[in-house]
This record gives C-alpha cells, sequence and structure tokens, in this order.
C-alpha cells in the first residue's frame, strides 16, 4: 500500500469519526433541548418580611415541554410560587412572528399566580421592525395586560408591600452582533432615566433581558437583576463554561448562573428554549426557582 493510499484511508477515518461525532452530539442535543431542568436559588435579604418564591422563565422561544406545556406548568406548580417573573423572549420574532403560543402560555400561568412579564430582543423587535410584524406588539402586551399580568415596558410593579419588581426594556443598540458592531456601553444614568430610581425601601428586582450590564444594574440598585438572553452559552465545557452567545461573543463568563456585586445579586438564567442556532450541549433548559427570606430567618 503506497503512502498516498494509507493517507487516504486514515482521511476516510477520520471524516467518518467526524461524521459519527456530529450525529451523536445532535441527538443529544435534541434530547437535551426537551428535557426540563429546575433550579433553585436562595438569597435572603432584611427588605424581605417572611418568605417568598418566585418562578422565573427566559427565553422560552415557544419551545414546548409536554404537550400544551403540561410538563412546565407542573414543574412551576410544584415550587408553589407566589408570582411568576418572565424575562422576555417567550416567542420567536422571526418569520411570521406567531404570538400564539406564548399567550397560550401566559393566559395559563396568569389565571393562577400574579405575573411580571419584562421584554427580550424578541418582544422589542416585534415593535421595532413594524413593517414586517404589524401591531403583533401591541396585541401581545395588549392581551396579556387584559388578563391581569403586570407587563413592564419601563416600569414598575409590587409584589405584595416589600417587593419591587421594575422591567427595563433594553434599545436596540444593546443586542447588536459582535461581528458586525459592538453592543454599545450602558451609560451611568441610562437606567434611571428609563425606569426612574431604584426603590430603596423594597427588595429590588430588576428584569434586564442582557446580562452584560450587571455593574450598572447594580450601581442603579437592583439587589436582585435577572437576566436570560446567552441561552447558556449554546454549548457548555467543563472549567470553560458557556461556548458562544447569540451575539456572537465567546467565553463570557456570565453566560448562566449566580453573580454577586457589593451585596448586589444577577440570576442568569440558561433559558428554556433556542432558535435560529436549536442547539443545546451539557446546556439543560432551566426553570429558576427563587427562594427569597428575611435576614433575620436564615437560619430557619
Amino acid at each position: 500500500m503506497s503512502i498516498l493510499d494509507v493517507c487516504r484511508k486514515r482521511w476516510r477515518f477520520l471524516a467518518a469519526a467526524a461524521a459519527g461525532t456530529a450525529a451523536v452530539c445532535l441527538l443529544r442535543s435534541e434530547v437535551e433541548r426537551k428535557t426540563l431542568s429546575v433550579e433553585e436559588f436562595h438569597i435572603s435579604s432584611p427588605k424581605i418580611r417572611g418568605k417568598r418564591t418566585l418562578v422565573f422563565l427566559s427565553d422560552l422561544h415557544d419551545n414546548c415541554f409536554g404537550p400544551g406545556n403540561e410538563d412546565l406548568l407542573k414543574a412551576i406548580e410544584k415550587a408553589r410560587p407566589d408570582g411568576i417573573l418572565i424575562g422576555g423572549d417567550t416567542m420567536v420574532a422571526k418569520g411570521t412572528g406567531d404570538i400564539r403560543r406564548a399567550l397560550s402560555l401566559v393566559r395559563r400561568l396568569a389565571a393562577r399566580w400574579p405575573v411580571y412579564c419584562g421584554n427580550g430582543n424578541h418582544e422589542s423587535r416585534m415593535r421595532w421592525e413594524r413593517e414586517t410584524y404589524g401591531r403583533r406588539y401591541e396585541a401581545y402586551k395588549n392581551q396579556l395586560q387584559a388578563w391581569g399580568v403586570h407587563y413592564l415596558e419601563n416600569d414598575t410593579a409590587f409584589l405584595g408591600e416589600d417587593i419591587a419588581v421594575t422591567g427595563a426594556d433594553l434599545q436596540q443598540r444593546f443586542y447588536r452582533k459582535a461581528f458586525f458592531r459592538r453592543p454599545e456601553p450602558m451609560g451611568p444614568d441610562y437606567l434611571a432615566r428609563r425606569v426612574g430610581d431604584a426603590d430603596e425601601k423594597r427588595f429590588q428586582i430588576l428584569l434586564l433581558h442582557s446580562p452584560m450590564y450587571f455593574e450598572n444594574c447594580a450601581r442603579w440598585g437592583a439587589d436582585l437583576t435577572l437576566c436570560g438572553h446567552f441561552h447558556g452559552g449554546t454549548i457548555r465545557l467543563p472549567l470553560l463554561g458557556g461556548v458562544m452567545t447569540p451575539q456572537y461573543q465567546f467565553f463570557l463568563p456570565w453566560c448562566a448562573g449566580a453573580f454577586e456585586r457589593d451585596g448586589k445579586r444577577m440570576i442568569v438564567s440558561r433559558g428554556l428554549g433556542t432558535h435560529s442556532i436549536n442547539i443545546r450541549l451539557n446546556n439543560l433548559p432551566q426553570l429558576v426557582v427563587i427562594r427569597l427570606r428575611g435576614a433575620d430567618e436564615r437560619g430557619r
């Protein structure tokens, strides 16, 4: 056998191995995309009276866990929440921008629990690109408000007397793709100009879809910032974390998880769905359960 034949044989073997590995990864990704994980975070604060449980959903992107999202609803019910927080991107604003599946889920949530809903880039895209989506954004927002949902488009609502929930609607320039034009930094007074001052007396929660601006959120006064958008980094590697965000940034440390800065917290959800790049590896869809309690109840 000649050297050329040996090389050809090795290349065929490597090509076959690569194709087999890719097939296994795609199969695993399909399984992961429909495998719901529930993860709890515990936070104590002297601003909290008693104990509260909140469920945070982000980046569902029309995904379904069981027929009619029954598995997702059962997981939420099991957590026994006092309120539901939605961090945006419940639908996929591409193509027709169908909002029916998102509406179906939120309707069922709002029938049972207080719901607080912030915008992601997909909700905002329906407003930015009016020529494509018509008045779908207004239809979505108006229907949720008719069901009693607190729709927080640069607005604040209260959960009891001790928790303020604010939703900040980021502008398009903060969602730019890094390959084409870097997302803009956030000015020091941006959040205050968009949503007003933070509530210093209540436990202040901020729904901000992108986790890139935690420092700004902490300075603004958010005791807890809830984000998504990065889908956990799409593929998660041991020690390295998330590989790539939807804005084509690589190995950012805040793709998912809990972070702290000067006593302020940020939780970044891995999200519940995908779009465009429909891949998840070592990156199960995540339903976030947040257990809040007062500082004097830490040991109880």
